[in-house]
C-alpha cells in the first residue's frame, strides 16, 4: 500500500544557461529567456526587489480580470513575433543533446514553455535511470502543451503527447524538429486529456510513468469544458487504472489554484490505495540568480514513486 508522506517538500529548479530568474518583488518577477529579458506578474512575491531598475524588452501588463487577461508592452529591441530557440538542458553524460524549441510572448503571459517544470523533467527521467530497461519505458504526458517535457520524456523511451490545442501540437512538433528528435518514438496527439484517459483504460493500456498538468479551466477541441476541482479526480483515477505494480511514477503539478498541495496528495492517497510505493506532496520554486537565491513559489505538487 502506497504510503503518504505528510510533510511537504520543496522542488526548487535553478536558472540554466537560457533561462534565469534574475530578481523578483512586488507582485512580478524578472526573468531571461536567452538574449531577452521580460517582467511578468507574480502574485506570490510579497517582498521587495533587490534590483532598483529592471531593464526589459517585454512586460505582461495585467488586465481587470483575474482570468489571465492582459497585454504584451515592449520596449526597445522587442523579441521577433515568430520566436527564438532556446534550450534546456545542455546535454548530458549519455550523448543525449539539449532539448531545444521555440520561445514566445503568448496572449497568456508566459512564453510558450514553463521553465519551473525543469527539476520535474530532471526527478522523472531519474526514475527512470536507478532502473534501466532494455526495451524503454512507455510514458503519457497529458496535458502536454509544446512537448518540452515530452521531448526530456523520450530519451527514455516512447511518449504518449495530449492537447487539446491544435497550435500547441504543432508546435510540439516544431520543437521536437528544432531539437533533432523528430524520429524519437512520440505518439502527437490532439484529444480533450480526461476523454483520451478514459479510451485508454477501456483499451486496457499500460503507461511507466504519466505526467499532468491540467489547467485550473479549460476546453477541448470539441468544446468540452473542463474545471479542475470538478474533473481532477475521475482523471487521476483513470490514470491510476493505466498504471500497475511495475509502473514508476504519477506526477501531478497544479497551479493558479486555491488550494493545498495535501488536497492533492490526500487525492492520490484514495486513489493509489492499491498499489506499493511512495505518495509526497509540496511546491516548486525558482531559485534566484546571483547573490540573495531567494526561493519564488510557482505552483503546487503531489506524485507517486513505485521506489
Amino acid at each position: 500500500m502506497a504510503q503518504l508522506a505528510h510533510q511537504p517538500l520543496l522542488l526548487t529548479g535553478s536558472g540554466w544557461a537560457d533561462y534565469g530568474l534574475v530578481d523578483s518583488g512586488h507582485g512580478r518577477k524578472y526573468e531571461r529567456y536567452g538574449p531577452y529579458s521580460f517582467i511578468r506578474p507574480e502574485p506570490q512575491a510579497l517582498w521587495t526587489p533587490r534590483l532598483t531598475h529592471w531593464p526589459a524588452n517585454g512586460e505582461f501588463v495585467p488586465g481587470s480580470d483575474e482570468d489571465g487577461g492582459g497585454r504584451w508592452a515592449y520596449g526597445q529591441n522587442p523579441p521577433p513575433r515568430e520566436g527564438w530557440p532556446l534550450s534546456w538542458p545542455n546535454g548530458d553524460d549519455n550523448g543525449n543533446g539539449a532539448v531545444r524549441f521555440t520561445a514566445q510572448c503568448t496572449p497568456f503571459r508566459h512564453l510558450g514553455f514553463f521553465p519551473d517544470m525543469a527539476p520535474v523533467w530532471d526527478w522523472m527521467g531519474e526514475q527512470y535511470a536507478a532502473a534501466p530497461r532494455e526495451t524503454g519505458f512507455e510514458s503519457l504526458n497529458l496535458f502536454g502543451y509544446t512537448g518540452v517535457g515530452t521531448l526530456a520524456l523520450s530519451r527514455h523511451g516512447r511518449v504518449t503527447h495530449v492537447d487539446a490545442s491544435k497550435k500547441s501540437v504543432a508546435q510540439a512538433r516544431e520543437n521536437a524538429a528544432l531539437a533533432g528528435m523528430a524520429d524519437r518514438p512520440v505518439r502527437w496527439i490532439v484529444d480533450d486529456a480526461a476523454k483520451f484517459a478514459a479510451r485508454e483504460v477501456r483499451r486496457e493500456r499500460r503507461y511507466d510513468g504519466i505526467i499532468l498538468d491540467p489547467p485550473k479551466f479549460g476546453r477541448g477541441p470539441e468544446g468540452e469544458v473542463w474545471r479542475l476541482e470538478e474533473h481532477l479526480p475521475g482523471l487521476v483515477a483513470d490514470c491510476r487504472r493505466l498504471l500497475d505494480e511495475n509502473s514508476r511514477f504519477l506526477f501531478l503539478t497544479v497551479y493558479a489554484v486555491r488550494m493545498s498541495s495535501l488536497a492533492l496528495a490526500g487525492l492520490l492517497d484514495e486513489v493509489f490505495a492499491g498499489l506499493p510505493g511512495r505518495i509526497e506532496h509540496g511546491d516548486l520554486a525558482v531559485r534566484e540568480d546571483g547573490e540573495g537565491a531567494r526561493l519564488l513559489p510557482t505552483a503546487i505538487f503531489a506524485r507517486w514513486t513505485a521506489a
